[in-house]
């Protein structure tokens, strides 16, 4: 089990990089919907880290729900506010809500899921 931790930290590491990447190198909407994409994937892989055992679904499925879950919370403003105290809040948490974003954190989810029925049959081979 230590092993399906360590290797779903690398790949929070990664995405970061990847996510950073993204966001100076892509343009406009291309960046910010593919930085979306991968937010969700840094969600699976952290919550994987959590729950190693996690079934490929159920990790998708709690990455999208938290994707979302901070979505719907920017109609609050509370992230907004928080966002304009700290640069980490700003990165976690968004400032304004954007439908769109909701269907690249299922395309997030859903490649993490693929990824890691990938992986996990990789394994068994």
């Amino acid at each position: 089990m230590p092993h399906r931790r360590l290797a779903a930290l690398a790949a929070a590491v990664m995405v970061v990089a990847a996510g950073l990447a993204v966001r100076a190198l892509l343009p406009g909407a291309v960046g910010k919907y593919a930085g979306d994409l991968l937010y969700t994937l840094l969600v699976y892989a952290l919550v994987v880290v959590a729950a190693p055992r996690a079934r490929p679904v159920v990790a998708a499925a709690v990455a999208l729900c938290l994707s979302w879950l901070v979505e719907f919370a920017q109609l609050t403003g509370v992230p907004a506010e928080l966002s304009a105290r700290s640069a980490l809040a700003r990165l976690a948490l968004g400032t304004t809500f954007n439908a769109p974003d909701l269907f690249w954190y299922a395309v997030g989810a859903a490649a993490g899921c693929v990824v890691h029925v990938l992986l996990i049959s990789a394994r068994f081979k």
